[in-house]
């Protein structure tokens, strides 16, 4: 299941969920949180929910539906945050994959003020993963991105934030570039339990790369829900999103940031 936004441009949000998820042959249950109008060169306007909404979507999908995993996207409000985490805190949101969504890739705000300390205090405790990018990571842990310019800063960032609650951190390096470094890579960082992986990867150049954040932690939550542990989901959802990326990236959909190949039409 998906809790998430809207993308009218069909890149990112719950349309990037379910296309993840049909990739993976898992049916996928969805909850809309918000109504976004946007294009691949940004979001103009955001219609936010009433949270008890979004708690009567899941309601009713785990009433009939056996979940096995459960990702949230952009939930827009500090109410939504704190009605998935009652949720959650009930049982009803197995293995939650939660990717903080607060800012758009072209800086429209995409959580009311409170957002952070909410995901902090109330929905980050019941997170088997979370996934915040790195500009999400500083936002949590109350300092600038460019203060995480290395491995071993997405390594202490990760650790912070699994110091709020969550069993996994994975801070994702698509923007590692912006923090500094100079190579063509993108590298994530894991961190679990009993320490931290590095995922890299070469950096796909191409300007169709909207919605890769959210498809990556679906792809998570996909593998989970088929059974994978974490590290193996995330090996596999980074595989798929490399491939996503290679496959679309000469793609000519709009005029900003176009969309990734979710379903192999390049492969």
């Amino acid at each position: 299941m998906t809790i998430a936004g809207t993308d009218s441009s069909g890149g990112a949000g719950i349309h990037a969920d379910l296309r993840t998820f049909a990739a993976f042959q898992v049916h996928g249950a969805t909850a809309v949180t918000a109504v976004t109008a946007q294009n691949t060169m940004g979001v103009s306007a955001v219609c936010a929910l009433e949270a008890e909404m979004v708690r009567e979507q899941i309601r009713m999908v785990t009433d009939d539906l056996t979940l096995r995993a459960v990702k949230t996207g952009m939930l827009a409000r500090p109410h939504t945050i704190s009605a998935v985490a009652e949720l959650a805190r009930d049982g009803r949101l197995p293995n939650l994959v939660v990717d903080p969504v607060l800012v758009s890739s072209t800086g429209h705000a995409l959580m009311e003020e409170g957002g952070p300390e909410a995901y902090r205090r109330e929905l980050l405790p019941y997170a088997l993963v979370a996934t915040p990018n790195l500009r999400e990571t500083a936002v949590l842990v109350g300092s600038d991105v460019s203060d995480i310019s290395s491995i071993d800063d997405m390594v202490s960032a990760g650790r912070l934030i699994q110091s709020m609650g969550a069993q996994w951190v994975l801070v994702k390096g698509g923007h590692y570039l912006e923090a500094g470094a100079t190579s063509l890579r993108a590298p994530d960082v894991l961190v679990g339990p009993d320490g931290y992986e590095i995922f890299d990867a070469p950096r796909v150049v191409t300007s169709n790369d909207h919605g890769t954040g959210c498809s990556l932690a679906a792809a998570i939550a996909a593998n989970v829900a088929l059974g994978l542990d974490v590290p193996s989901a995330v090996t596999t959802a980074k595989d798929f999103v490399l491939r996503a990326l290679r496959g679309g990236a000469e793609w000519h959909l709009g005029h900003g940031h176009g969309p990734i190949d979710h379903l192999g039409w390049n492969s």
